[in-house]
């Protein structure tokens, strides 16, 4: 599967950012999906994860209550909705898909990445 992330923008302490990723190839359903990302001077880290179905999701601490993942099989697309952004948001995101049916929090569980889509947060 190939995947395309697309949304990452300047934005502003307290505003809301939808990320989108588009993927391509195999049956979307097939994989469970994810976001992470590359803050400056961080290594990467898990933001959240969602189920083949759509059924479960996990999300980091720092994101938890903030950002939703969801996704639309119809679409082949999978999102992360980020509500009151704070600079410590800004990294880089990466969109993320495993043959698992859950690939949860561990980098090494996905087995194909997308480009990142960048995105700051001005205080």
């Amino acid at each position: 599967v190939q995947l395309q992330a697309s949304g990452g923008g300047l934005v502003q302490a307290g505003d809301s950012l939808r990320l989108s990723c588009a993927a391509s190839g195999r049956t979307f359903s097939s994989y469970a999906v994810g976001w992470f990302r590359l803050g400056p001077g961080k290594e990467r880290e898990f933001v959240a994860a969602i189920s083949r179905s759509g059924g479960t999701t996990y999300y980091a601490d720092s994101v938890k209550g903030r950002f939703t993942i969801s996704r639309d099989n119809a679409k082949s697309t999978f999102y992360l909705q980020m509500n009151s952004l704070k600079p410590e948001d800004t990294a880089l995101y990466y969109c993320a898909a495993t043959t698992q049916a859950m690939g949860g929090t561990r980098q090494h569980n996905y087995n194909y990445w997308g480009q990142g889509t960048l995105v700051t947060v001005s205080s």
